[in-house]
């Protein structure tokens, strides 16, 4: 069994009082974060997740929303559960920089400490498979402002497979990225809004049939998709949201 739990589900600003991006896949014994937004933290602990059963953490670009959790997950990891066994954190080429750089710059520096448990930083390029934890990952390029590295993240375990959008506005190939997908996990930042690098519910709705996965569920919610939860003909995820495939 596969099992995703979304820990997160807010755009960048917390809307609705929900968590940034932060969703969990636990398969085959093992667990993989994807993405570990600024209030990761505060909600695995809300979930009742415990960290130590996280095997690897996959970034999906180096906005905070989606990797601003991590110094602070990796010195709870140390300090606070003693943690003993390896934590592999995977991302865009540059990745360990862009960890170590943020976690100096918010005064919880990885240097010079004497870590109980290895860290492996591990970069994915696009379209390279790579093992991580009890998933095999591959990643693809997504439209969103460059410097921040932006990559989908396609995930397969023995019997399923799963497609993360992160943060992406449309472009014509993201529909074949998730085709047959048992579950697509896609972002929609805006119901009507016209910006160019998140998607729209306007700009989804009429190409729906075109992505050929099994189940859509939209996620990194800004406030007019928020208000609309529950109310679309596209599934929407709320923070605490399991499902079982």
């Amino acid at each position: 069994m596969t099992e995703v739990t979304f820990v997160g589900t807010s755009d960048a600003f917390g809307t609705g009082g929900r968590r940034q991006a932060a969703i969990l896949v636990r398969s085959g014994g093992g667990a993989v974060l994807l993405d570990c937004g600024t209030s990761t933290g505060t909600g695995l602990a809300a979930l009742g997740i415990e960290r130590e059963e996280i095997d690897a953490v996959a970034v999906s670009h180096f906005h905070a929303d989606h990797f601003g959790g991590l110094p602070l997950l990796l010195l709870a990891a140390l300090y606070e559960d003693r943690r003993r066994r390896p934590l592999v954190v995977a991302g865009p080429p540059g990745v360990e920089g862009r960890v170590r750089t943020a976690a100096d710059a918010l005064g919880h520096g990885i240097a010079g400490r004497e870590w109980s448990f290895p860290i492996h930083f591990r970069e994915f390029r696009p379209d390279e498979e790579a093992e991580l934890g009890p998933l095999t990952l591959a990643a693809f390029e997504t439209h969103h402002p460059a410097d921040s590295r932006p990559h989908g993240l396609s995930l397969r375990t023995r019997q399923h497979r799963l497609v993360y959008t992160g943060d992406t506005g449309w472009f014509d190939a993201l529909p074949e990225r998730t085709r047959g997908a048992d579950l697509l996990i896609s972002e929609c930042t805006y119901f009507d809004r016209t910006y160019d690098f998140h998607l729209t519910y306007e700009k989804l709705l009429p190409r729906v049939d075109r992505f050929e996965c099994g189940r859509m569920v939209l996620t990194h919610l800004g406030a007019g998709m928020a208000e609309r939860r529950g109310q679309l003909e596209l599934e929407t995820a709320d923070d605490g949201l399991v499902i079982r495939l």
